[in-house]
């Protein structure tokens, strides 16, 4: 008897690779079918139409896509709307499932089946689709970040070219008409966001109340909530800390103990956006972060795991005002007992890493930390 189909796809930006398999009672998954159609419309309806040809009595089907940037979006929007059940599931993951079946070859054909029989095999959680508005701050967000990145490798290059043994006025010239080009953009963007966030008078109260926080500003929290999708799918603080990659993992087995730290397997956009801010709070001794850092740190005496552990506590803090829509008060401590003991054991980062303010600043990678633009100060 069978117990439940599962639809691989394999998508890219002009086609889809699709196989269908089904799972019985014994636990063996017998792939069906396999099709190739295109990233569009009419290819969906041809999908469809395929699923339903395979499918015998009311046995239920699942669709198992892996994310590839925008490509899979149009494709699972469509699906979800026609009601199936929808997993979109990351490229690691997906990866290393393959590889656990041993496959030695890797092509379209061969991605779509291996993740259909993940689909078959597995009870993976449903996908939900993003809504309109944190869809539309989210595109705003990232592109702030595309050309923030951008302007400093431009500010690089102009930097690099000023300590030129030769140098072309023209090129200079070109140099910085595209910095101003990015900060005319970046502004705009800024006021773009602002302008998103005002019309929805509840998201503006609760960002409001999230900012009462010192060193907090609108750009960080609308970052946040773009990419949690305003945290509708987490029902804990917990998700929400392992979704940017804050949960720590250890490496122990037997008398081995290893190294524990921070995952960061998670939207490293949250991590980046909170690093500002962490900064700020501990400067302008906001005392539920100051005592967290001055804690830590007396412990290990490593600012940066302060700081990361600060990052953290300013996500937990986020993510409770906007649930309860209340202003920040320094004078109330919010009791997450089990965060508190996990801070405590917190972060033992790589060797080498000093706590001087230069290689603080070397570790962010791609954050532009010394573009006090980027988020404002207390």
């Amino acid at each position: 008897m069978n117990l439940k189909y599962s639809v691989g796809l394999d998508v890219s930006s002009k086609k889809i690779d699709a196989c269908i398999s089904v799972i019985d009672q014994r636990q063996r998954v017998i792939v069906k079918s396999s099709k190739k159609i295109l990233n569009t419309k009419k290819g969906f309806e041809d999908l469809i139409v395929w699923i339903l040809k395979h499918q015998k009595d009311s046995i239920p089907v699942v669709i198992c896509m892996e994310a590839t940037g925008i490509y899979h979006e149009n494709c699972a929007y469509f699906l979800y709307e026609k009601g199936f059940t929808v997993s979109i599931i990351l490229p690691n993951k997906a990866k290393k499932y393959l590889d656990c079946l041993g496959l030695k070859s890797k092509n379209d054909s061969i991605d779509a089946k291996g993740l259909s029989q993940m689909g078959a095999e597995q009870c993976l959680e449903a996908w939900e689709p993003m809504g309109v508005f944190f869809y539309e701050l989210r595109l705003l967000t990232r592109q702030r970040q595309n050309l923030t990145e951008l302007k400093t490798i431009i500010k690089n290059q102009l930097d690099a070219l000023s300590h030129a043994m030769h140098q072309l006025a023209s090129v200079t010239a070109q140099l910085k008409e595209n910095i101003s080009l990015f900060e005319l953009q970046i502004k705009e963007l800024d006021k773009a966001i602002l302008e998103h966030i005002s019309s929805d008078k509840e998201v503006l109260e609760k960002v409001e109340n999230i900012c009462t926080i010192k060193g907090l500003g609108i750009l960080t929290t609308a970052v946040i909530l773009a990419e949690t999708n305003g945290f509708t799918l987490f029902n804990n603080y917990k998700q929400v800390v392992s979704y940017a990659g804050f949960d720590v993992v250890e490496a122990q087995s037997g008398t081995r103990v290893g190294k524990t730290k921070i995952s960061k397997r998670g939207n490293s956009r949250i991590r980046r956006a909170l690093y500002m801010p962490a900064l700020v709070v501990i400067q302008c001794e906001v005392q539920q972060f100051k005592d967290l850092y001055d804690r830590t740190y007396k412990k290990h005496g490593i600012k940066m795991k302060s700081y990361v552990a600060v990052q953290k506590k300013l996500l937990t803090m986020i993510y409770y005002l906007w649930n309860k829509n209340e202003a920040y008060d320094p004078n109330y401590k919010v009791k997450f007992q089990e965060e508190e003991q996990e801070l405590y054991s917190l972060f033992a980062f790589e060797k080498g890493i000093k706590s001087s303010p230069n290689k603080i600043e070397a570790t962010q990678g791609k954050l532009p930390v010394n573009d006090h633009s980027v988020l404002p100060l207390c």
